[in-house]
């Protein structure tokens, strides 16, 4: 990969705040969603594989470890795992983001490992599917045997006040305007 900084339009001292808001704003730029039945979904979809990776890669670097990526979410893409299952994390995060559930079910299913990324993943397909109590329930159990992963932290947290989206989460608390245009949209496709 090239320079995940120049990939996300930042300077490598540039402030996390600052390289968190870089990459939302291109995940909202580029997120398969906006690009539902155009010619463009597949450049779309690589582009954001891009910069779901380089945002990873920046994480990593900086001592993020398995904060997970992508947006999209968010969120879903590109994350390490500790499982047996870890090359798998980044395919099962992005089979949950363009809503390829099937895939992302029968990579969960295959997993003996059933540790805290495979709970937060569980959730996040839950979450996806529209079932938020076993989503809460998922989250709750990945926090509870990781208490060190912010982005599980986040998940519990945002799923018991209601604002969780499905970027994943990788903000410091609260929701902002994309969670909400995000839970929206998720709405949408639900009520179709």
């Amino acid at each position: 990969m090239s320079d995940p900084y120049k990939i996300l339009g930042v300077s490598s001292k540039a402030s996390d705040e600052e390289v968190k808001k870089a990459y939302r704003e291109l995940a909202r730029k580029y997120h398969p969603d906006n690009y539902h039945d155009n010619p463009l979904a597949d450049l779309a979809q690589e582009k954001m594989k891009e910069v779901n990776e380089a945002y990873n890669s920046i994480l990593r670097m900086r001592g993020g470890g398995s904060q997970g990526g992508g947006a999209y979410s968010s969120s879903w893409d590109g994350s390490q795992s500790g499982g047996n299952y870890s090359g798998a994390s980044g395919q099962i995060r992005a089979a949950i983001n363009r809503g390829d559930f099937q895939l992302a079910e029968q990579l969960l299913n295959a997993a003996s490992n059933r540790d805290a990324e495979w709970h937060f993943l569980m959730g996040g397909l839950a979450y996806r599917k529209g079932w938020l109590d076993q989503a809460r329930q998922y989250f709750h159990q990945a926090a509870q045997m990781d208490p060190n992963n912010r982005e599980y932290q986040q998940a519990v947290a945002q799923m018991n006040t209601g604002g969780f989206a499905y970027r994943g989460g990788h903000g410091q608390g609260g929701v902002d305007m994309c969670d909400c245009c995000t839970a929206l949209m998720c709405l949408n496709c639900l009520c179709r």
